[in-house]
This record gives structure tokens, C-alpha cells and sequence, in this order.
């Protein structure tokens, strides 16, 4: 399983940001993908997941409305859009593989290297 996260870097609050990680075709195939994040300071946090299907999608109630994942098959490539970002969105974000559509960062069985994401106030 490989996974390649990319597209971190400073933005005001406020900004956009979209974040992508590619994966290998067979895991992009067999494997929902999601996205999670930490802070400086703080615990690893579920923020969204796309089911392999593209039909099924769950996100934090923290970013619920501001983030949407999506998924692209010709690109074996899941994208993190974020929207209206905040000082608080700042943090190192990973994405992952998982058997289904998980918040719980224990059913992720494998993991990209993280992208920086800072927003500064």
C-alpha cells in the first residue's frame, strides 16, 4: 500500500487549500481513503473518508461543511478541499487506507507520510 500526500502550505484564515494523496491503483481500488490530522500539541484527529465506491462520505463535525473529499479514478487520487480555514485547522495532515468508512484511526491499516498544513491568523 502506498500513499503520497501532497499540497500543504501556509494560507490566511479564511483561504483554501486542496490537499491531495495518491495512491497505487490496487489500493486506490480495494481500500476507502480518508484523511486525518495533528495539531502541534494535540492527538491525531479523524477529519473525512470517502468510501471506494465515491458514494459514502463522513467527516468531522469540526470541518463539516468547510472540507469536502472526493475521489478521482483516472488519477488513483483523493483530494482534500478546504474551504474557510481557520487557525485551528493548522496541523501536520495524513492520509490513510482502510478496509471501509471509518472515523476511527484504528481501522486505517496504512498511512501516507502528512503535508503541513499552517493558517495564520
Amino acid at each position: 500500500v502506498q500513499l503520497q500526500a501532497s499540497g500543504g502550505g501556509l494560507v490566511q484564515a479564511g483561504g483554501s487549500l486542496r490537499l491531495s494523496c495518491a495512491a497505487d491503483g490496487r489500493t486506490f481500488r480495494t481500500y476507502a481513503l480518508g484523511w486525518f490530522r495533528r495539531a502541534p500539541g494535540k492527538e491525531r484527529e479523524f477529519v473525512a473518508t470517502i468510501s471506494r465506491s465515491d458514494r459514502r462520505t463522513l467527516y468531522a463535525n469540526s470541518v463539516e461543511g468547510r472540507f469536502t473529499i472526493s475521489r478521482d479514478s483516472t488519477k488513483n487520487s483523493v483530494y482534500l478541499q478546504m474551504n474557510s480555514l481557520k487557525p485551528e485547522d493548522t496541523a501536520v495532515y495524513y492520509c490513510a487506507a482502510a478496509p471501509s468508512v471509518y472515523s476511527s484511526s484504528t481501522r486505517y491499516i496504512s498511512w501516507g507520510q502528512g503535508t503541513l498544513v499552517t493558517v495564520s491568523s
